[in-house]
């Protein structure tokens, strides 16, 4: 597991604020956490966002250069508007990627950390401002008593934890879960908690091993059972390495190396990212990702979740909007759109696990994650009702750029 980074996109970062790219088929006229009507004149169905229009024939243009092996999605009020699937899932058995093969979510997968502490704070076994010591033993003073668990979901814990060990190979379960608690316990205490420490290791590390804590089960277990089954999201999983091999509807990573080749990384444990600040790290050295953190989702499920935290399928509403609402102001971004735009966001906030921006007069709630050979983005528009979704299985693409060609085509600024 790697952490968000603000001196660049490291392993797992943000990539600005769109990563929450869902789209697909979904429970019909659904709407996402906090949909309103949408603003006069931003009704209906925007031209580029289309079958045929300008998102379209970009991410058709980027796949017929090898720039793009994916699946994209586009769905407006539970209906899909567009779903495009391009490459290989994997190459060596020719299995092409469709709507329907699951892909890595490294940072993408926060999120669900953050729901399934929001479903024990609903049934009162938990409170927001709980200290860590409340639930957890062996923890310094200084974070057992001060620091929150509300610091830790809003990225304010002050704390920080340290790089792991990229040549690391872990060979079960058991040994991903003990290496995790061991480095959870390794946090520092940085800053004063309620300093912003951009969602570091320790404020995804933490969250999980409460959750065990209070329900006796592991993380993996608790999430696939009151997350992704009661959303209906039936590919969507914590995935191991052997499954990875092995199972055909679960896309294969593929790293550009240094001499221009791409190469597998499930299949070759021994390859590393050729990036300098991502040294020797390969997703598929986790046998698992680890509790808090990751997992692989279809594009179709990803929009089965934002729909589900509308409709109280995963949380009660007052904690679903608890979930998305801006807690602490952050330093514009543009949603990504700063490139093709003459002004940035109107403002851009911190939440739990999921940033939100305020564009042209629209909220957008969205997460990213970036590992070697892997992307994933989805994005909630909730004063339209759109969800969009970017996931990826080669490393070398312009993901940043299909992210802000998705926002335009939703706002319609292009």
């Amino acid at each position: 597991m790697g952490s968000d980074s603000v001196r660049g996109m490291g392993r797992r970062r943000l990539l600005g604020w769109g990563g929450l790219a869902a789209v697909g088929v979904t429970a019909g006229g659904t709407q996402p956490v906090g949909a309103r009507p949408a603003p006069a004149g931003r009704r209906g169905i925007p031209r580029d966002t289309r079958p045929g229009g300008a998102y379209d024939r970009y991410v058709a243009k980027l796949a017929a250069e090898d720039r793009f092996s994916g699946v994209v999605l586009l769905s407006h009020r539970g209906r899909t508007v567009l779903s495009r699937s391009y490459g290989m899932a994997d190459e060596e058995k020719n299995i092409r990627n469709h709507d329907g093969v699951a892909f890595n979510l490294s940072s993408a997968g926060k999120p669900f950390g953050a729901v399934a502490v929001l479903q024990l704070a609903q049934r009162g076994r938990l409170r927001l401002s709980d200290t860590v010591g409340v639930h957890l033993k062996g923890f310094p003073e200084e974070i057992a008593d001060k620091v929150t668990i509300h610091h830790l979901l809003s990225g304010t814990s002050g704390l920080n934890t340290p790089e792991e060990d990229p040549q690391r190979v872990f060979r079960s379960k058991e040994e991903v879960r003990e290496f995790h608690e061991e480095w959870a316990r390794q946090a520092k205490p940085v800053a004063p908690p309620g300093t912003p420490t951009d969602h570091a290791g320790a404020e995804v590390a933490i969250p999980a091993l409460i959750v065990e804590a209070v329900t006796g089960m592991t993380y993996w277990d608790y999430v696939e059972e009151h997350i992704f089954r009661r959303c209906g999201m039936t590919g969507t999983a914590f995935y191991t390495r052997p499954q990875w091999l092995t199972d055909p509807h679960i896309a294969h990573a593929y790293m550009r190396q240094a001499d221009g080749s791409r190469v597998d990384a499930v299949r070759n444990l021994d390859k590393g990212s050729p990036d300098p600040l991502q040294p020797g790290k390969n997703p598929a050295r986790g046998f698992i990702d680890l509790p808090g953190d990751g997992g692989f989702a279809t594009a179709p499920d990803l929009v089965r979740f934002a729909h589900a935290l509308a409709d109280g399928t995963v949380l009660d509403r007052p904690y679903a909007e608890l979930l998305t609402a801006p807690k602490i102001p952050l330093a514009p971004q543009g949603g990504g759109l700063r490139a093709a735009r003459s002004s940035p966001a109107d403002a851009a906030f911190a939440t739990y696990m999921m940033p939100v921006s305020l564009i042209d007069g629209q909220w957008l709630n969205g997460r990213a994650g970036v590992d070697p050979g892997s992307v994933a983005s989805w994005n909630i528009y909730p004063d339209s009702g759109w969800v969009g979704v970017v996931l990826g299985n080669h490393d070398d693409i312009p993901f940043q750029e299909i992210i802000e060609r998705e926002m335009s085509a939703v706002l319609g600024t292009t």
